[in-house]
């Protein structure tokens, strides 16, 4: 197929004659393109939910090839298709003015390399963790006592578990209810 993908093209047949517009796609096995504004269709697409409203979408549709000419990018003329060997590649070739109708890609220049502070200095930006401060809740003592409850039940239930080690089970049920007691002298104070 004679026409590429980033092309630009004149249709020179069918409802859209003298449209110009560039290749979004090419299809070479079923002969077909797809331009810019060309065969627009509109589908009517329903809600599918009640927060979706019907709407009527517009697509473009794919032409056949034969329907369109390539412009050439340096003579601006619709122009048919031409191949010659050059450098040992086949290249498309402008029928009326002989110019090349691929676009040849520009190597970017490699990047100089950056410093090893300015590396380090990225890094920690983006390994430094943001911190945001969550709201507080002001918590009355019923709902203190409550969680101080929830607490203790957890702990005992972990101690209960570990009832095949004797001595840690008492040394846990030690220790949470130490926790406890420093925490009610400190409400009561």
């Amino acid at each position: 197929m004679k026409v590429k993908k980033n092309d630009t093209v004149v249709v020179i047949t069918g409802k859209d004659v003298k449209k110009t517009g560039k290749v979004i796609a090419s299809m070479p096995k079923l002969n077909k393109i797809i331009v810019e504004g060309v065969n627009v269709q509109e589908k009517n697409r329903k809600a599918r939910t009640a927060q979706e409203t019907s709407q009527k979408i517009k697509k473009e549709g794919p032409i056949d090839a034969s329907n369109v000419l390539v412009i050439c990018p340096k003579c601006d003329k619709a122009t048919r298709v031409a191949y010659a060997i050059v450098d040992g590649k086949k290249v498309r070739v402008c029928k009326k003015c002989g110019a090349s109708l691929d676009v040849k890609e520009e190597k970017k220049a490699p990047a100089k390399k950056a410093s090893k502070k300015a590396v380090k200095e990225e890094v920690a930006t983006e390994e430094a963790p943001v911190v945001e401060k969550k709201a507080t809740k002001k918590s009355t003592k019923k709902a203190e006592v409550a969680t101080e409850e929830v607490v203790e039940k957890k702990t005992t239930k972990k101690s209960t578990k570990k009832a095949t080690e004797g001595e840690e089970v008492k040394e846990v049920k030690k220790t949470s209810k130490k926790k406890t007691a420093k925490k009610d002298d400190a409400e009561n104070a």
